[in-house]
């Protein structure tokens, strides 16, 4: 593996991938580091995503480092642990050095961060265990699987009434558990039981599964609960940590009133508060699908493209107007 490239692409999923094609593509130098640890691992297939639908999240990633490889792109397994400024030239200032848990460092003109997010899940006993299984968090994602069944949705956060009224558009058999009563006011719950969504108030002690398959949930008071799937929502939380050393942090995810995880911040173009330090797919956006964050990724790929073609032409644009020596 070479030290120096122009792009470091940091995770090899949907978004890191996409801005690696469209960077190898255009000749550049890339580098994807991939941890291996894509959000979606869990799921059984990746849904709404055209020319793709139902594909395994392994196999699309396959596929994905299969096609980048055809344009010069090198992957490697592995993890970033640091990432530090250092100088670049008269031209073009901006550079990065990149640490990789290996030891290894390489160095690099930009750098673009897709190293997505951790779901922390609901503190259920069981429910992590069928995560992306019976336990669902999408009706977007998840919806098609768990139509006409028994679906129970965890209201843990204020957007909770809105995620059990998704879920009732694909079923007539819906629960909600609501574990705090302060989250749903009156006109809330009317319109819940209006729909005819079941409404329990009471706290969830544990997920029951009979191998793969869910099955129900135990309640604070010991009754149990029949059920086919359930629909929770999880703290997204940006893998970031890595940029502290180039003065990067995650900002905190709100909407309303409720902190639903973090987010690194960027740009129309994908451009963090860094200059030549670039982000794309769940890192920035919790809440986009596979499909959204390959978009991102496209789209940050160009514009890194676009922002070193620039640096190249002032470059070039200086060494014609230095007086050559004369022999």
């Amino acid at each position: 593996m070479p030290d120096h490239f122009d792009v470091v692409v940091i995770g090899g999923s949907a978004a890191g991938l996409s801005a690696a094609l469209i960077l190898g593509r255009s000749r550049r130098s890339v580098l994807v580091v991939d941890s291996g640890e894509a959000r979606n691992a869990s799921a059984q297939g990746v849904h709404n995503f055209l020319g793709q639908e139902g594909t395994s999240p392994g196999e699309l990633y396959r596929l994905g480092r299969a096609e980048v490889d055809r344009y010069g792109v090198d992957v490697t397994a592995g993890r970033v642990v640091a990432a530090s400024a250092t100088e670049g030239d008269a031209a073009d200032p901006v550079a990065f050095s990149v640490t990789l848990e290996s030891g290894a460092v390489v160095t690099t003109r930009r750098v673009v961060v897709a190293s997505g997010a951790v779901d922390v899940l609901p503190d259920v006993p069981g429910l992590a265990e069928q995560w992306g299984r019976g336990v669902v968090h999408c009706p977007f994602c998840h919806g098609w699987e768990v139509r006409d069944q028994r679906i129970g949705v965890l209201v843990s956060t204020p957007n909770g009434a809105h995620h059990a009224l998704m879920f009732r558009a694909l079923s007539d058999d819906v629960t909600a558990f609501v574990t705090d009563p302060s989250l749903l006011d009156d006109t809330t719950l009317a319109g819940l039981r209006a729909r005819g969504i079941k409404v329990v108030h009471d706290l969830m002690a544990a997920v029951h599964a009979d191998g793969d398959r869910l099955t129900g949930v135990t309640l604070g008071s010991g009754d149990f609960v029949a059920l086919d799937a359930l629909a929770a929502a999880s703290t997204t939380e940006a893998r970031v940590d890595f940029l502290a050393g180039i003065g990067l942090a995650a900002s905190d995810f709100v909407v309303g009133d409720h902190r639903y995880g973090s987010a690194l911040t960027v740009d129309g173009v994908g451009q963090t508060a860094v200059r030549g330090v670039y982000a794309a797919g769940n890192v920035t956006a919790p809440m986009a699908t596979v499909i959204a964050s390959a978009a991102a990724g496209t789209a940050v790929g160009a514009a890194v493209h676009g922002d070193l073609v620039q640096a190249e032409l002032v470059a070039a644009v200086g060494a014609a107007a230095t007086p050559q020596p004369t022999r």
